[in-house]
């Protein structure tokens, strides 16, 4: 599965660049509990169809009603970008299905120019960072390339919204495990990439919609080019596979490197990198490993959701309790 925005800006390109009827919702602010977070955007075109989300399901369906042809009744204005709230009162909240006091702002722009669309997406598709500027007084477009990724901005003039790109995952070793943790990580939106230099483990891969390198592992990170939205994960055990492409990860800017292996294995590879790379504890504090979190995984797709999971709590920011560190919870175990 492909990144959200990216398919639905990629979707709303294509309905307008064939003339129909379309509108962008964008989530511009919520107060207390929300189902979407700001910046979540959705497409819906005249004839009800809707790609994306901006809430559990109620809103879509309201804004279906009310700006499609798909009962007959259904009218999508035309103009400039309107401003609309939902959850105001309680009886609103429990009717859209949002959390009790929930509410949410959104601004809905109407047959968004399809030059604008098209030249974005095409912007997106090559990985770079893209900052969407909307005019509120008449929907007017502009578009630039980001330095940084942003928060959502909106004012009384415009509206400010940064896209892409994709966050990446390279996995070093195929695999069971890899097969379910790249399953897992294109369902998050991940773009995916696999390598492996040993034939005998790539001839079993099935998973579909991922890149396959057959470059040594350290040669296949350099190439990867790890940035800020990407993430690096060894699965071979083989410290002549994992140990080269580990340090080159960690010299990237990867929002996450790691590696799978017990205690013991991770405490000889940062001894093993200590002794023979120059490397300090210092140098190896970005490096991962036991990865995932305890869940008293067993199994390979057990173990792919606890990998999974640390991904995207690191990658959203979230502080896990110590509790949940593999090698913590362990310990805690054998001394009970």
């Amino acid at each position: 599965m492909e990144n959200l925005d990216v398919m639905v800006l990629r979707t709303l390109r294509d309905w307008r660049l064939a003339g129909r009827r379309a509108m962008l919702t964008t989530v511009v602010r919520t107060w207390g509990s929300s189902p979407r977070p700001v910046g979540s955007i959705m497409a819906l075109a005249e004839d009800g169809v809707v790609v994306g989300s901006v809430s559990g399901g109620c809103i879509e369906d309201d804004l279906v009603a009310r700006y499609s042809r798909i009962h007959g009744s259904g009218a999508m204005p035309h103009g400039a970008p309107t401003l609309v709230k939902y959850g105001i009162t309680a009886d609103e909240a429990h009717r859209f299905g949002l959390p009790c006091g929930g509410t949410l702002e959104l601004l809905l722009e109407y047959d968004p120019e399809p030059q604008p669309l098209e030249a974005l997406v095409a912007q997106l598709e090559q990985g770079k960072l893209m900052r969407r500027t909307v005019r509120l007084a008449d929907g007017g477009v502009t578009l630039a390339e980001a330095s940084s990724p942003a928060e959502l901005a909106v004012n009384e003039h415009e509206l400010v919204n940064t896209f892409g790109p994709e966050y990446r995952m390279l996995l070093i070793g195929a695999g069971q495990l890899a097969e379910y943790l790249a399953t897992m990580a294109r369902f998050s939106g991940f773009a995916v990439t696999l390598c492996d230099p040993r034939a005998e483990y790539r001839s079993a891969w099935a998973v579909p919609g991922v890149t396959i390198s057959t470059e040594m592992p350290d040669d296949a990170v350099i190439a990867f080019q790890p940035d800020r939205r990407s993430c690096v994960v060894a699965l071979t055990h083989d410290p002549k596979l994992d140990d080269l492409a580990l340090l080159e990860a960690l010299q990237s800017d990867a929002f996450y490197v790691g590696a799978i292996g017990s205690r013991r294995n991770a405490d000889a590879r940062r001894d093993r990198m200590i002794e023979h790379f120059d490397q300090t504890h210092e140098s190896l504090a970005r490096l991962r490993g036991p990865i995932g979190i305890y869940i008293g995984s067993k199994t390979p797709p057990e173990i792919a959701v606890s990998v999974m999971a640390e991904i995207l709590a690191v990658k959203n920011a979230v502080v896990l309790p110590r509790e949940t560190e593999v090698a913590h919870a362990k310990a805690l175990q054998e001394a009970d």
